[in-house]
């Protein structure tokens, strides 16, 4: 049994250890996500509702998804979305659908807050699952190179990147310019 909440402070030693083994051994990863949360929680771009993590019926730390603010950009208007980054899963609990359940209990979340879409750079065969598609299937691209497949925003309403085109810009925490 798995309880989803908001983290709290006391939580932050754990997500940081918790993050940094969720990524240890991942081929697509620059190892710094666990510094990445940190810098996020003290920006601007950080809504504390959602930073969640997923705890076991023992207390234990099993997971924890961060989405912040972020900007979609095309010179004349600006579009406000979240940025789904990361989403980590301690290995012994990876495969169990603990972060599925942390992507949908994030959306409904930041619906109820009126956020309208998320983006994010992802696996194309796990996002899919949860109302990814490709970002280019909507006029966005990112301010970098990727592979198509990977940048991806789902519509947390219907029509939530209707008439949204432009270019993905991060918080500066991110460190992408």
């Amino acid at each position: 049994m798995l309880t989803i909440r908001q983290e709290e402070e006391k939580d932050h030693k754990k997500v940081f250890a918790l993050t940094e083994e969720a990524f240890r051994n991942m081929e697509h990863s620059d190892h710094q996500e666990h510094f990445l949360v940190e810098k996020l929680r003290k920006s601007d771009a950080f809504i504390p509702e959602l930073s969640l993590v997923a705890e076991t019926e023992s207390g234990e730390i099993a997971g924890h998804i961060l989405f912040t603010k972020l900007k979609i950009e095309n010179g004349s208007e600006t579009f406000e979305s979240l940025a789904l980054a990361p989403v980590s899963v301690r290995p012994e609990f990876q495969n169990q659908g603990i972060g599925g359940q942390l992507i949908l209990y994030g959306h409904s979340i930041a619906k109820e807050l009126g956020y309208s879409s998320v983006i994010l750079i992802g696996h194309e065969n796990y996002y899919p699952k949860f109302g990814y598609e490709k970002t280019s299937n909507f006029g966005i691209t990112f301010p970098f190179e990727i592979p198509e497949v990977n940048g991806m925003a789902a519509e947390l309403i219907k029509d939530g990147l209707k008439n949204v085109k432009g270019v993905v810009k991060y918080p500066e925490e991110f460190g992408i310019d």
